[in-house]
């Protein structure tokens, strides 16, 4: 049986706008001790941008060029966290992704608008993103922006190559394929944190506040769905360093209900070794 960590309004409101900010919170302890494992991963990634920070759940240095640390894989596998996703996706899940969202004060990056569908090697597209903020994010300093309800035809637009330099990810939603009138922006404190949707519009202002922003993007997906690590979106032009060949999968809860995923590779044989001895 799926734990009740969102409510009815909440799911309802998931499925209307393509996002929701839950009342649940992380504890703050938890947080207090992310912040420190975000730390060291900064430090231990000096040549990476920390908007980049790509696999941050794979301790040890993995195939997008960072070296991960596997705090973030246990947050990612925290049960309330499982259990929200359960909610709006089913409970046949797999995780397949965290990225670390860092943006430095002054010269943080902007991320364009866009839909994360354009990037993920996953068919039909499902995935469930739980954004969680370690740091304040706010308007003054770049904070996640949507489009509200623009998941609903579940049709991936057409994107644009932004060849700049100071983005987070160079793929733009053509302007003409919304409306940026309704744009909500979800300012959130340490310890909260948003879900939404893959098909659901997004971006996120440049930083030039004096306060830096950071969340962590966790990345669930339906077992229904297949990661096809034979497809290239966008054609690898995706401004950020990604090896889908070798993303190790977690199966976390359910079956694999395609029978397509690939849960072995990309898992480092001395990790199955602590899991066997455990």
């Amino acid at each position: 049986m799926t734990s009740s960590v969102l409510s009815e309004k909440e799911i309802s409101d998931y499925r209307q706008n393509g996002y929701v900010v839950p009342s649940f919170t992380l504890p703050a302890d938890m947080i207090n001790a992310l912040q420190t494992t975000l730390q060291q991963l900064i430090d231990a990634n000096p040549g990476v941008r920390p908007e980049k920070l790509v696999s941050a759940h794979i301790e040890g240095k993995n195939d997008d060029g960072v070296i991960g640390n596997s705090r973030f894989l246990e947050l990612a596998m925290y049960p309330p966290l499982i259990d929200m996703v359960s909610q709006v996706i089913g409970g046949d899940i797999a995780l397949w992704g965290c990225q670390v969202f860092c943006k430095p004060p002054e010269d943080g990056y902007a991320t364009p608008w866009h839909q994360d569908g354009q990037y993920w090697p996953i068919r039909p597209l499902a995935t469930c993103t739980v954004w969680i903020a370690l740091e304040p994010s706010l308007k003054k300093n770049g904070c996640l922006r949507v489009i509200p309800g623009s998941h609903t035809d579940k049709v991936l637009h057409p994107h644009l190559h932004e060849d700049r330099t100071e983005l987070t990810l160079n793929q733009s939603v053509n302007a003409d394929c919304f409306d940026s009138s309704t744009v909500h922006d979800l300012e959130l404190q340490p310890g909260q944190m948003s879900l939404h949707d893959v098909y659901m519009i997004h971006g996120a202002n440049a930083n030039t506040s004096d306060l830096r922003r950071t969340g962590v993007a966790i990345r669930y997906m339906p077992t229904s769905s297949h990661f096809d690590r034979e497809l290239h979106p966008a054609k690898g032009e995706t401004g950020l360093s990604l090896n889908f060949a070798t993303r190790p999968l977690w199966l976390l809860k359910g079956r694999d209900v395609c029978g397509k995923n690939d849960f072995t590779t990309g898992h480092r044989a001395e990790s199955a070794s602590k899991t066997s001895n455990a």
